[in-house]
């Protein structure tokens, strides 16, 4: 029998352990997290996907601060914005929230968030100590992935992780968390993309396959062996006229076709993608304690 990763259900659960660790470091006379978001412009995805964040704080009794800026803002002045944020004791976490305008060097950004408030785990230095095993803050939805497979109880030591997608916000850390020596990794992993020539026949060799790949429904039941776990990273708007606002969200995975074989599934919306969310708050409380980088 198939079953469904409730992402949903498993991120109110958290989100609950986390409120109540607030609460706790209040109540000690400490001050509640602090996470700063920069939004650059006015895309409208972004607006949501920042506005769910700060609503996130707000439910778990974090601080939380928006700096927001014009289209036009020279990289220079984004950059002098990020540094007066790492220069604050007590703002704990920064997140600039992409995409940026074509002016602005998006790398030089991340790379100028100093690596204890990168509580979006894009630094250098945070993905070379994850890579290395050392503690750091692990990207949101890739920290979400294994949350998920720890909480179902998913056996991944000496299973087969097919990646598909190498981007460095979700393929790439995954595929290096899959392969660690840890509960949620021992697993021997194979990385495709777009320029895969045998996509579906390495995927049809797949105990577990995450797909990150960015294209609606792209994963169909060809790729997928029978009983085999299927993480869908992928989330998309699609025009949908039968739908109140136009759109419907997919995934990556076409999940009517797939869900009959596979042994666990996460569906679109309600899976990875409430999971995210509550990652980057785990990192931003892990910043205000101070427990990967020591407060000075």
């Amino acid at each position: 029998m198939s079953q469904i990763i409730d992402g949903k259900m498993v991120a109110e659960s958290m989100k609950a352990s986390i409120a109540k660790e607030v609460q706790e470091l209040v109540a000690s006379g400490k001050r509640a997290p602090h996470l700063v978001a920069i939004l650059v412009g006015n895309n409208g995805a972004s607006e949501t996907y920042v506005a769910n964040k700060v609503k996130s704080c707000e439910e778990l009794g974090f601080a939380s601060t928006l700096l927001r800026f014009d289209p036009s803002i020279s990289e220079a002045e984004l950059l002098q914005a990020v540094i007066d944020v790492n220069n604050n004791p007590d703002m704990d976490g920064l997140i600039v929230q992409l995409p940026l305008p074509n002016h602005i060097n998006p790398d030089r950004v991340m790379e100028t968030i100093h690596p204890s408030k990168d509580v979006d785990g894009f630094h250098p230095i945070n993905i070379g100590r994850m890579a290395k095993g050392l503690p750091a803050y692990i990207s949101a939805t890739p920290q979400g992935v294994l949350d998920l497979l720890a909480y179902y109880n998913i056996e991944t030591a000496g299973k087969h992780c097919v990646v598909v997608g190498r981007s460095q916000i979700v393929g790439l850390p995954m595929s290096i968390l899959m392969q660690r020596n840890h509960p949620q990794g021992n697993c021997t992993v194979t990385l495709t993309h777009s320029r895969t020539a045998n996509l579906e026949e390495m995927c049809q060799q797949a105990d577990i396959i995450i797909a990150a790949l960015g294209k609606p429904e792209f994963i169909t039941a060809a790729h997928v062996k029978p009983g085999a776990v299927v993480i869908d990273v992928g989330l998309t708007r699609v025009e949908d006229a039968s739908k109140k606002s136009g759109f419907a969200l997919k995934g990556d995975v076409d999940f009517e076709s797939v869900f009959p074989i596979c042994s666990y599934i996460t569906p679109v919306p309600k899976g990875v993608g409430p999971m995210t969310i509550v990652s980057l708050m785990k990192n931003t409380l892990l910043a205000a304690k101070g427990v990967i980088y020591p407060k000075n």
